[in-house]
């Protein structure tokens, strides 16, 4: 494959029945690009909580996904309230997800650290009243 393919989508915040749409897309695409089962569940688990993190904290954000033929990253940049303290949000069942999210069933404090759990290295970027940028990086297990 030599060239860097990318996929770019618009995630539209405060829209629950439309979040995961780019990470099922993904999982479609890497399919098609016949990558190993392992390799796409993890991206698509990662990405999916990911997505989720930015309809419920940050009004939506755009992904971009960079197949290369070792790796797979994910960019996930949002221009929410940022993340006061990344230490306390990668703890497992941390959220500031509000009540009314929560009963929906989201907000359980395990998108950050499963985002972690699943790609094989994570760095979070943040700026206060600006947003979060989350890259991960998946290293291909075979194809």
């Amino acid at each position: 494959m030599n060239e860097v393919i990318n996929f770019h989508f618009a995630i539209d915040g405060n829209d629950f029945t439309s979040a995961g749409k780019a990470s099922v897309q993904v999982k479609k695409l890497l399919r098609q690009l016949d990558f190993d089962s392992d390799t796409i569940r993890r991206v698509s688990v990662a990405m999916y909580e990911g997505e989720i993190n930015m309809v419920i904290h940050a009004d939506g954000g755009e992904a971009d996904v960079n197949v290369h033929d070792n790796y797979i990253e994910v960019i996930l940049a949002d221009r929410g309230p940022g993340i006061p303290d990344i230490e306390l949000a990668m703890q497992e069942g941390f959220s500031t997800a509000k009540d009314n999210i929560r009963s929906l069933g989201f907000g359980a404090g395990m998108g950050l650290p499963n985002m972690k759990r699943y790609s094989d290295d994570m760095n979070i970027s943040t700026v206060i009243g600006q947003g979060t940028t989350v890259t991960m990086r998946f290293n291909v297990t075979g194809m």
